[in-house]
């Protein structure tokens, strides 16, 4: 069998090495070889079968870029500031820091440089967002083939009667589509008589408020309260912490 070549920088990516983009910023700077010689031509392409190492300079830098938690309240958007809305990386700054942050990391102005949002959380909904520096925790959370469930906790009220019939909780659970395409199963059951636990493994736009309007549920409040491994846990609204060294998606 022949193998096919690969882009060097979707090949790093491939084997979590680094993010697509940083992939081409080190082979810019000269620091990645295949099968020990410098490769420095953007574009460059590989067989799968090729070693690929990184100097030491491009681990260095990958570990200073910083991961931050933050329990977004409610009228500010995840990611690029829109229609006058602030976004939640407004929030990152030193007097907003968690008291009880346990990281040594110092913060700095320069960590908000290319501090993007990995995963969305609407405007009017709160909780746990994670704002990275690092590619490789973007990929992890919202590449296409991302394994990182998610667990929100939604008020709602039934506006077709009493009660939600079972059935419908099963519907929410699997069985409902969006936009033409049928939901991955999800686990969603009442944490109390009028909050819902959902825990999903994709990330659809709206997904809830849609899923629950599809059953007769309207929402009061949704809150993200862990992402993979990592819960908001006593974060206050409005502050953030880094991601520890120790803590894993």
């Amino acid at each position: 069998m022949t193998e096919e070549l690969l882009r060097l920088s979707k090949r790093m990516s491939e084997l979590g090495l680094s993010s697509r983009r940083e992939a081409d910023e080190w082979i810019a700077r000269g620091w990645v070889r295949v099968d020990g010689k410098v490769v420095s031509e953007l574009g460059s392409k590989v067989y799968p079968s090729q070693h690929i190492t990184v100097e030491r300079q491009a681990a260095a830098e990958q570990s200073k870029r910083v991961t931050v938690l933050i329990n977004k309240p409610v009228g500010y958007v995840s990611g690029q500031a829109e229609d006058g809305y602030t976004p939640a990386v407004a929030l990152i700054k030193a007097e907003n820091r968690w008291l009880e942050d346990r990281s040594p990391e110092q913060f700095h102005p320069t960590q908000l440089r290319s501090l993007v949002a990995a995963g969305r959380l609407d405007i009017d909904s709160v909780g746990l967002l994670v704002l990275t520096q690092d590619g490789r925790v973007a990929k992890q959370l919202i590449g296409h083939d991302t394994d990182v469930d998610k667990e929100y906790l939604v008020r709602v009220q039934y506006t077709k009667g009493d009660k939600l019939p079972d059935s419908e909780l099963k519907r929410l659970n699997h069985g409902l589509w969006l936009d033409g395409k049928p939901l991955l199963p999800a686990k969603v059951r009442w944490q109390n008589d009028d909050q819902l636990s959902f825990t999903l493994r994709e990330g659809k736009k709206r997904q809830i408020r849609r899923m629950c309007e599809l059953v007769g549920l309207k929402v009061l409040g949704l809150k993200r309260v862990r992402i993979g491994k990592v819960k908001l846990g006593d974060l206050p609204t409005g502050q953030w912490r880094y991601l520890s060294a120790d803590e894993q998606f």
